[in-house]
């Protein structure tokens, strides 16, 4: 039986590995950090001035983005973890005695880091481009408490995906849905301008909620009890269920 400090540390050399293959692989570092700086400089600068929001459009769009900038980075995640899988590294690792729990806890890590490396450059980017923060600095650590719960919960929950893809290719196509949630959601317009039938969804999806918190805690402004208690419902839930589904699926197929 691992004891912690051998599993602590069998996480450290996961957490190594995978930082290695993301750095080595270009397609991920412009996916999870470069591509949402690329769209913050889009919506900002061509589309930002054709839509109707409270205030500077950047202010608007900064919390949006950086939701973005955490999705963005899921794909190469449940990629590696299948690719893991499916090649039987995760089997040849398990004949050296590592720690079962260390090889998810790994992926589960360096995900979070990479995003948390993402928001970063968002928000820096969004100081460089006019994005002024209102908020004290409460605001600010629950901002970025929520920001980190969210990128648990996303990486659990993206890392039980990989797991239970049949291959590399599926596992990068089922993180697709949470890429493309932000976009429907109150990201970059408000909800309430939208159709029938949209504006609903937007309302309703997990992302709203987490945007419009963040929103408000970053402008110093009226944060909605209702949603800051969905973001947190919406969190807890994606990483409790993300935990469950992915050990029970590494102990099934390891």
């Amino acid at each position: 039986m691992s004891t912690p400090s051998t599993a602590f540390g069998d996480s450290a050399i996961m957490l190594r590995r995978n930082f290695r293959h993301t750095v080595r692989n270009p397609v991920t570092v412009f996916n999870a950090i470069l591509f949402p700086i690329v769209m913050m400089l889009m919506f900002v600068y061509v589309f930002g001035g054709a839509f109707k929001v409270p205030g500077s459009y950047v202010d608007y769009a900064v919390p949006g983005l950086i939701v973005m900038a955490i999705t963005y980075g899921l794909g190469p995640t449940a990629a590696s973890v299948n690719d893991d899988m499916t090649k039987g590294i995760i089997n040849r690792f398990k004949t050296m005695d590592v720690s079962r729990g260390a090889v998810l806890t790994g992926h589960v890590v360096a995900t979070t880091v990479r995003a948390l490396i993402a928001v970063g450059a968002i928000i820096g980017v969004g100081f460089a481009m006019g994005f002024r923060s209102h908020g004290s600095l409460p605001d600010w650590l629950a901002a970025l408490g929520l920001i980190l719960l969210l990128a648990l919960a996303t990486s659990w929950l993206t890392v039980a995906m990989g797991l239970s893809a049949k291959s590399v290719e599926s596992a990068g196509l089922a993180t697709v849905p949470l890429i493309m949630l932000p976009f429907l959601s109150s990201a970059f317009v408000p909800a309430s301008t939208m159709k029938t039938g949209v504006k609903q969804f937007a309302e309703y999806q997990p992302f709203t909620p987490i945007i419009e918190t963040l929103r408000g805690l970053l402008s110093g402004g009226h944060v909605s009890t209702s949603h800051l208690v969905q973001a947190l419902a919406w969190s807890v839930g994606f990483a409790v269920l993300g935990y469950v589904w992915a050990v029970s699926t590494f102990k099934k197929r390891a």
